[in-house]
């Protein structure tokens, strides 16, 4: 359902004059700083939209820098985009990251699920917000409190989404949404739902109504609702006491508590599975088969984004020695006492998510008791935003080890240099103190060994050390480059717009950018050239020297003004233009004009602006698009480059020839003088308050004038507007036809990439010993020990910091046979041979993407698909995609002798 306009509107819109915007940013960055000095919970923030807040904040910053630049000439010399005024933003718009199905009546406005902080919003203080909203006015406010998260160490979060649970009353099926804090307790639960439908909190009992099945009874309580697991969009249930009777509890098929730790035995239970196809308890469909199961077929139920976790419990729920492992009595192992673990809690929740995976058939598991201790222990995987595969990985395999960590007091262990030592004495201290503190089921099957080799650029000075790893993250080898293409505005009259497309740097900068295009489109030395985003018929922001270019997305819009070198013109003309819609709305007050086409920009030098000067600069930009009526009669354009000193006798030849249409616009523009120039009007900084433009309008000069130009018949008649119609995108949709298929790259190229060597970044100095100065040194990462569990993470993701991206390269990894014997350069002659049992995939985009997982199941040598609670067999031959994210082998058995079996602890030293 969509929410009404005066939920988005304040109907007096600001409240207040508008302030300087150097002030406007001093207020907010002060109000802000003093809300990050006081942060506590329940501090209240609220969710702006970040497209209005980006422009908000390009306004404060450019008209700041040019205030400052008025005080100070000499520091404004050059003539750069960077330093000149940008738009004062319009009301305070959250209609692009509110949900549709929010409630009409404003009393819930909800998120449109999936959105990312500082990508889709941006979370702004109480004081902050009340500010913006009396200098802007808009909405509507999106109030969050702020919470604590964490176990061992408390961290402050906004709790942006607030958990939604469907109330069920039993006595006439009404459904409600209620929406609390998951830090709420059950006795606020009882509060609300009894205040909602009338009941006494004493005659009320309500039910985990998990999938629709009674759970467990909820216990008014100061026990939180992220405590008792519930769900985001589950169900709860409300019985009523009637007569002074509960209702009954007989026959009720009630689960365990999942946090039960059962009897430690084997749990493979072999279920029958008959022809035919058969539903699971969460209402999916499951396969059918004639015999019997083993198990590790069972599903993991989606919780609301949770395919990332599901995708890596997967893979771990079929790693042979972990399984074996978990599958026995572990209760020895943990250690509660271990201030880096988590007493042994999620090792406990791991252990039981494993025997439910292999003991229940082919039914789907709810990892509920398990998503509970994760967001216990690590907030950052809280909520119901998709995460990181990987990262899940990554944190799941620290903690299970910390947890199991047979170390129960570790000894201080001081490292020591290399110093020209043999590298295997080195390799086999370093090894030998990592297991002194570190000896768990992890570490036996899991750990492998870097040899890091660093050597400073000045004096020579080599350092090597020997560090253990838990997974191999290995770069995609790619372009370095990517494709733009801008369509050039000849604002001389010169020429129509022409598209053209430039290769720059994939994390260049807009000068970049500006330099290519300067050179294809043989820019003059006596021009320049303005680029810009184009969004929704308006110039959304211009791109400066400085921009990341890595912020340009593919479906962007850009644009580029060829405007003259000569001062640095006092005024920028900005002319945006609104054609007729021809469907007539249902209100009958006739056809409404809409922003279209794309914007014109040109630059005027003038002192002042008169009404005719603007007309005349409009009208020059505007030239190339005239159409012109041949002795036939047939309609032609005027030629492309046309040269500037033609213009005039061009145009009287036109006259001459007849086609009196042409006089049409110049003549109500130029030639009179007492009515208004009647399709120009000028808008204020918000593109609003529109004023008829006369001939002569004197305009005071500024940094930007924004003009309206509505078209009639007339111009169109006069103009062929095709050409400021369809722009294309930054990413040409018609170029992908003419490209050659991505050929795919070898696992074994993306390793060579990883072990060559490489200066480090300038952010990452290392500090010699010898010269005693932080050096770039030169890099070196070297194989000395892999595991017997292998872990392979292709590094698709790359971050900057405006822009995510993926890459979709199809890698070719081996299924069998992964020989990596020759990059071990430890000098033990093992052979270090691999197959390939489970792969973790991600599909899609960044934010919105899916992850599923194939699984070897060894005793079937069969692969199968793990689609969260459906699972399906597939074919070995279609496992290897370009969705492919995390790679899991098993160390095999060799005709050498080399064992495949999990070494011993201590056996490689």
């Amino acid at each position: 359902m969509t929410i009404p306009d005066s939920q988005f509107m304040l109907e007096s819109g600001a409240s207040c004059l508008p302030v300087p915007a150097d002030q406007e940013r001093r207020i907010v960055e002060e109000l802000a700083s003093k809300a990050q000095a006081d942060l506590r919970e329940g501090n209240l923030y609220y969710v702006v939209s970040n497209r209005w807040y980006s422009s908000w904040q390009r306004y404060v910053e450019r008209n700041s820098d040019q205030h400052l630049a008025a005080k100070q000439p000499e520091l404004h010399s050059l003539d750069t985009t960077s330093s000149e005024m940008a738009d004062r933003p319009g009301p305070i718009d959250n209609g692009d990251i509110v949900s549709d199905e929010s409630s009409s009546d404003g009393d819930h406005v909800d998120l449109r699920r999936m959105l990312e902080e500082e990508k889709d919003y941006v979370l702004v203080p109480q004081e902050v917000w009340e500010k913006l909203l009396g200098w802007y006015g808009g909405g509507p406010a999106l109030p969050r409190k702020m919470i604590t998260q964490g176990y061992y160490q408390k961290s402050f979060m906004v709790e942006v989404y607030l958990l939604r649970l469907t109330l069920i009353d039993a006595r006439d099926s009404t459904h409600l949404v209620i929406r609390l804090s998951r830090k709420a307790t059950i006795e606020e639960l009882y509060r609300n739902v009894c205040s909602l439908r009338n009941v006494d909190v004493a005659k009320a009992q309500i039910w985990d109504y998990f999938n629709k099945q009674k759970i467990a009874l909820l216990v008014n309580s100061n026990k939180s609702l992220e405590e008792e697991n519930l769900q985001l969009d589950q169900h709860i249930l409300l019985e009523v006491q009637a007569d002074g009777v509960l209702p009954s509890q007989v026959g009720m098929d009630l689960a365990k508590n999942d946090l039960a730790l059962v009897a430690f035995e084997p749990s493979r239970s072999s279920v029958t599975i008959t022809e035919g196809p058969t539903t699971s308890n969460d209402g999916s469909n499951v396969l059918s088969e004639t015999k019997g199961d083993k198990g590790g077929l069972a599903g993991l139920q989606n919780l609301g984004n949770t395919c990332f976790m599901n995708s890596a419990i997967q893979c771990l729920a079929h790693t042979p020695p972990i399984v074996e492992y978990f599958l026995q009595d572990y209760t020895g192992d943990i250690n509660i006492n271990n201030p880096l673990g988590m007493e042994g809690e999620l090792a406990l929740a791991f252990g039981e998510l494993l025997r439910q995976l292999w003991s229940s058939g082919r039914t789907s598991v709810p990892p509920r008791a398990f998503k509970g201790k994760l967001a216990r222990f690590a907030p950052q995987f809280s909520g119901y935003n998709q995460h990181d595969s990987q990262e899940l990985l990554a944190f799941l395999l620290d903690g299970l080890h910390e947890d199991l960590n047979r170390v129960k007091r570790k000894p201080y262990l001081e490292a020591k240099d290399s110093n020209g030592r043999p590298d295997k004495e080195v390799a086999d201290e370093s090894w030998r103190y990592h297991r002194a503190r570190n000896d768990s089921i992890i570490v036996d099957v899991c750990q492998g060994q870097y040899k890091s080799t660093l050597v400073c650029p000045v004096c020579g000075k080599i350092s090597i050390t020997f560090d253990p790893f838990m997974y191999l993250t290995l770069p995609l080898p790619s372009s370095a480059t990517r494709t733009i293409t801008v369509t050039v505005f000849y604002v001389d009259g010169t020429g129509l717009p022409m598209p053209y497309t430039v290769t720059v740097p994939k994390h260049g900068r807009g000068k970049d950018l500006n330099q290519a295009l300067g050179v294809v489109c043989c820019l003059r030395t006596d021009e320049r050239l303005l680029l810009a985003e184009v969004y929704e018929h308006k110039i959304f922001q211009y791109i400066d020297d400085f921009t990341d270019l890595t912020s340009i997305k593919d479906n962007d819009c850009l644009v580029a003004y060829r405007l003259p070198n000569r001062g640095k013109g006092k005024t920028r003309l900005e002319v945006s233009s609104r054609w007729i819609d021809r469907v007539v709305p249902d209100n009958l007050k006739g056809p409404e004009r809409k922003y279209s086409g794309t914007p014109l920009v040109t630059v005027l030098d003038e002192e002042s602006l008169s009404g005719a000067r603007i007309a005349e600069a409009i009208t020059k930009m505007l030239l190339p698009l005239r159409r012109v009526c041949s002795t036939s009669g047939v309609i032609l354009h005027k030629e492309n480059n046309i040269d500037s000193s033609d213009e005039v006798s061009n145009s009287n030849h036109a006259k001459s020839e007849g086609n009196h249409e042409m006089d049409g616009l110049e003549d109500d523009l130029l030639n009179n003088e007492s009515s208004p120039l009647l399709h120009l009007f000028l808008a204020d900084d918000r593109g609003s308050n529109h004023k008829p433009v006369n001939r002569d309008t004197v305009i005071r000069p500024g940094n930007i004038v924004k003009i309206l130009l509505d078209w009639t018949e007339k111009e169109h008649e006069l103009y062929d507007a095709s050409y400021l119609k369809d722009l294309p995108e930054v990413h040409k949709s018609g170029m992908t036809a003419k490209k050659t298929r991505q050929e795919a790259i070898s696992l074994f190229s993306c390793l060579d990439a990883f072990l060559k060597e490489e200066p480090l970044g300038p952010d990452d100095m290392w500090y010699c010993p010898s010269c005693k100065e932080h050096r770039q040194a030169t890099k070196k990462l070297d194989l000395w020990k892999l595991p017997d569990i292998l872990v392979v993470h292709l590094k698709r993701f790359s971050y900057s910091r405006y822009f995510k991206n993926k890459l979709n390269t199809v890698v070719n990894f081996p299924i069998h046979n992964l020989d990596l014997t020759k990059y071990v350069k430890s000098e033990a002659g093992h052979s270090y041979v691999y197959e390939l049992y489970a792969i973790s995939n991600h599909y899609g985009g960044l934010g919105g993407g899916h992850y599923t997982a194939f699984a070897k199941l060894l005793d079937d040598d069969r692969w199968y698909h793990f689609d969260d609670s459906h699972v399906s067999p597939v074919s070995e031959t279609d496992i290897g995609t370009s969705a492919a994210y995390l790679l899991f082998y098993q160390r095999v058995r060799t005709k050498t002798g080399d064992t495949s079996q999990p070494r011993e602890r201590e056996s490689d030293e």
